[in-house]
């Protein structure tokens, strides 16, 4: 009989062991998504930006370099993330089979809303495209993506702001009744905040601290030029709704409004602060309003007003 041949040893599966950083950047509707490069598959594919930690290096580092390069936008990031695990014991890596385990540090991210479309900036790397994809079509599968997209989006929750503002209901002519004549002061939002192009009162945020009366103040001098007297509180109204903020952050958003009933010197609107949520301060006839793209709140607080005047009290 011939000798039997030995076994030849069996070659170690390669550990590799991989942490990256990514980042969940909503706009409205849209996601920001990396293509994969071809060298990496033969098919689109699209996964959030972002990517290894280097030796030594902070992940909330790390993604906003890896979120640069992939796309050139300048992210920032929330304070907490989630971390997910993916173990695939006979992956393929650079050339090898490997056992491959990765870590995915996951932010919550977002980009200012002027920023430019985005572009790949790092050559030859592991994405070849970046792009604004509208998140019905990756969560329908239109659009083709990494499995860990669905894992990460099934988790998200937009992050939750309850905000306390001050606003001033103002009138003028007719003796700030609301018959023909009277024209009430009005501000359009700017596409730096909520429901961009929309008309609403004067008025803004409370500083940690800061009396409503001098927040009332301050907000209408800056978005109407004006000095503003409040008076009695007509109205506590709350709003909720999920939107992008002036910062460009997707927020589950809660404001709560106190609303006075104000009056002004003399003179006509100019926005004063610059770069804020505020395009435009106008006078506008109370038979316009109709017209215009009015938040509920204008109408709340003249109603509010009128019933007052009528003995009757405000909306219930």
């Amino acid at each position: 009989m011939g000798e039997k041949r030995q076994a030849r040893p069996t070659r170690p599966v390669r550990k590799v062991q991989r942490v990256a950083a990514y980042a969940v950047v909503l706009r409205e509707d849209r996601i920001l998504l990396s293509r994969l490069a071809d060298r990496l598959t033969s098919k689109e594919l699209w996964t959030l930006p972002g990517g290894g930690v280097e030796h030594g290096e902070d992940p909330r580092d790390a993604v906003v370099r890896e979120v640069h390069e992939e796309t050139g936008l300048d992210v920032e990031i929330g304070e907490t993330a989630h971390v997910y695990s993916a173990h695939v014991r006979n992956a393929w890596r650079h050339g090898r089979r490997a056992d491959s385990h990765a870590l995915r540090i996951v932010y919550d991210g977002w980009v200012p809303v002027d920023s430019p479309e985005p572009h790949v900036v790092e050559v030859d790397g592991s994405t070849m495209d970046a792009a604004w994809k509208p998140l019905a079509d990756v969560l329908d599968g239109t659009v083709p993506t990494v499995p860990m997209v669905a894992e990460v989006l099934a988790e998200h929750r937009p992050f939750r702001l309850q905000r306390v503002a001050a606003y001033a209901l103002v009138t003028r002519g007719s003796d700030t009744g609301d018959g023909p004549g009277v024209e009430v002061l009005l501000t359009r939002l700017s596409a730096r905040g909520p429901h961009p192009g929309a008309w609403t009162l004067p008025g803004g945020g409370i500083d940690h601290g800061e009396d409503p009366r001098d927040a009332v103040v301050r907000e209408v001098h800056e978005e109407t030029g004006l000095t503003a007297r409040p008076g009695e509180v007509l109205d506590v109204v709350s709003s909720h709704f999920e939107g992008t903020a002036p910062s460009g952050r997707r927020e589950d958003f809660h404001a709560v409004m106190v609303v006075f009933d104000a009056a002004v010197d003399a003179g006509e609107p100019r926005v004063v602060e610059q770069d804020g949520t505020t395009a435009e301060a106008a006078w506008v006839p109370l038979a316009r309003l109709g017209e215009m793209d009015v938040r509920p709140v204008v109408a709340r607080a003249l109603e509010t007003r009128r019933r007052r005047a009528a003995g009757v009290g405000g909306p219930t």
